[in-house]
């Protein structure tokens, strides 16, 4: 298939992902004035006619608060994008000028045999048109000047890059993607194990907390021996915390752009440290995930330093990984009550140890997320659940179920019709959600019931 990759390079803070957002026609990159905002590779398919790579600044000083392996990963992505591309457009700022960082890259992107564009960004009016002659001696022939905010000469620079790239070959139909995203605190290895089931380093992987900025998304196909190919989209995410603790509008936009993530994925892993086990704001992270309706697996990660350590100060009691592996099971369990069963997967992203069954476990919770529930067995089974034990009611007040059918997906969504509209308790609702689960398979996907009742055909979400 041909390359029809493009990629967005330049010194920082020269609106590289205020362009890249521009060309998407929507808002993917964070956009912000502090330099180094970008750091591991964005992707966008820009009207299924060319790939779209944004990408981190070069030559960010250290001195700016990133520490410098950032820095380093950073350009490794950069580099990343330049062999991967097809065609470069070499960003730089109109309003400030050509300064000697940019006359650098541009002595880097001559060496390359890959056609470059120069793109002026920031030209809003005559006034900065005026100023720009000394780009010249960048030595670029082809040079568009446009204005990623207002939107000024976008049409002209696609113009010029359907050109280069030439016609478009025809779209293919393929299979929708399994969306699959990995959520946690930071630094607990999300990242790693993205790049472990990629089999590539696309993604930053450092030990300094907030490595990752955006939710960033990449395609993997998988291919199986009993169903061929299996197109996934993976995404990784930025490590959330608490609101309160949000350093500055940049974590704000990130926990934004992680809860957008959740929400378009079908099955979440929630990432969490095998020393450390579920904390406080990993309850809220999967609560969340479980309100957005995606199926969700536990990923307890680093399990290869837990085992280590256990192993030469081992515990009092302490008989072996399986049963150690079991009681952090049932820990995990009383702390995450109110999962919907999901399954707990011990992993090590560093040596790869437990990660072969992630795809196998997204494709199989993809195929609970989405069935489709005979409705004669749906009132069958709650006729049977609701004769065994009755939802609590007020004195003298008796419930009825009458009929029930399943009404939607993310999450399960079952519409009782009764008698009278009750608000189920978290208990009672749990009671039914695990029974649902048992009785039809549904293994990590939530279920909610909305009760009609008779009289008042209003209704509520339980």
């Amino acid at each position: 298939m041909q390359n029809r990759s493009v990629a967005l390079v330049g010194r920082p803070n020269v609106g590289k992902s205020r362009l890249f957002n521009r060309l998407a026609g929507r808002r993917i990159a964070i956009v912000h004035n502090q330099p180094g905002v970008t750091r591991d590779v964005l992707v966008a398919d820009i009207a299924n006619t060319f790939t779209l790579l944004d990408t981190g600044g070069i030559g960010l000083p250290p001195k700016h608060g990133t520490p410098s392996e950032l820095v380093q990963a950073t350009e490794a992505q950069v580099d990343f994008a330049l062999r991967a591309a097809s065609l470069i457009l070499f960003t730089v700022d109109g309003i400030e000028g050509c300064t000697p960082l940019d006359e650098d890259i541009a002595q880097q992107l001559r060496r390359r045999d890959t056609p470059t564009f120069l793109v002026i960004n920031k030209i809003d009016g005559p006034k900065q048109i005026e100023n720009l002659d000394a780009f010249s001696q960048l030595g670029f022939n082809d040079d568009i000047k446009v204005s990623a905010e207002h939107g000024n000469g976008i049409a002209e620079l696609l113009d010029h890059i359907q050109k280069a790239l030439g016609p478009a070959p025809k779209p293919v139909s393929s299979p929708s993607r399994i969306s699959i995203s990995f959520v946690g605190r930071p630094n607990v290895g999300k990242s790693s194990i993205a790049n472990r089931l990629l089999d590539a380093k696309r993604l930053i992987v450092s030990e300094v907390p907030g490595a990752t900025r955006d939710a960033v998304a990449l395609d993997l196909d998988y291919e199986t021996e009993d169903e061929g190919v299996i197109p996934f989209r993976i995404v990784d995410t930025a490590g959330m915390h608490r609101g309160s603790k949000y350093r500055g509008p940049i974590e704000a936009f990130s926990a934004f752009r992680t809860e957008r993530a959740i929400r378009e994925s079908d099955v979440v892993f929630l990432v969490l440290e095998s020393l450390q086990g579920a904390t406080q704001y990993d309850k809220t992270l999967a609560g969340k995930v479980l309100e957005a309706g995606c199926a969700l697996v536990i990923l307890v990660n680093k399990w290869d330093i837990a085992i280590e350590q256990m192993s030469r100060n081992p515990p009092e009691g302490f008989r072996g990984e399986a049963e150690f592996r079991q009681k952090c099971i049932d820990a995990l369990r009383r702390a995450l009550f109110f999962l919907p069963d999901s399954p707990i997967l011990f992993i090590s992203a560093l040596n790869g140890y437990g990660t072969e069954v992630l795809l196998e476990t997204a494709r199989r919770l993809h195929s609970n997320l989405y069935q489709k529930l005979p409705t004669p067995r749906v009132n069958r089974f709650l006729s049977e659940r609701l004769a065994y034990r009755t939802p609590p009611t007020p004195p003298g007040k008796r419930f009825k179920l009458y009929y029930a059918v399943q009404t939607g997906h993310k999450p399960y969504t079952i519409r009782l019709f009764c008698n009278r509209r009750i608000s189920l308790q978290h208990g009672y609702r749990n009671y039914l959600q695990n029974g649902f689960i048992q009785e039809f398979g549904l293994q990590g996907c939530p279920v909610a019931f909305e009760l009609i009742g008779k009289k008042r055909s209003s209704q509520k979400s339980c």
